[in-house]
């Protein structure tokens, strides 16, 4: 009997496994107002005029993010408190305001007439495309590490 119940046990953990691997990374179709209020605000501030073609929420095991798409063409991803994590402005340029002041300063010395197209921000670097083609990797201390 004890041995058909640590059978048991496993199956019922190797279903459970299973079940949450599957569910791990849908993306889910949104109201804009389900958004976390950081990034409607957001949104509301920089993109205004700009209609959200598409919302989706994306739940994983461990972690929730935010998924947008603008009219435009811009996308947008927040975390799961309506932080902004990466911004793609496949039609136009970022926004100055939301370009850290460091990588502003660092672009106007020494990329003239460069504008940002796509930045990625995560706990330990920025990731920056320019509108020249150029990729620039910034520390989180905003010290230029890689060039591409």
């Amino acid at each position: 009997m004890n041995r058909i119940m640590r059978i048991l046990m496993i199956a019922v953990c190797c279903m459970m496994s299973f079940n949450i691997v599957a569910n791990a990374g849908n993306d889910k179709p949104i109201n804009v107002k389900e958004l976390p209020p950081k990034a409607q605000t957001l949104l509301s501030k920089h993109f205004k005029g700009q209609k959200v073609m598409l919302a989706t929420i994306e739940s994983g095991v461990l972690s929730r993010s935010y998924d947008v798409v603008l009219r435009n063409g811009t996308k947008l991803e927040f975390d799961r408190k309506g932080n902004l994590t990466e911004i793609d402005c496949k039609q136009g340029i970022v926004p100055s305001q939301l370009i850290p002041q460091p990588i502003k300063n660092y672009l106007k010395e020494n990329y003239k007439g460069a504008a940002v197209r796509k930045i990625e921000f995560n706990t330990k670097e920025y990731e920056v495309e320019l509108t020249n083609g150029i990729d620039l990797t910034f520390n989180r201390h905003f010290q230029l590490i890689d060039i591409d």
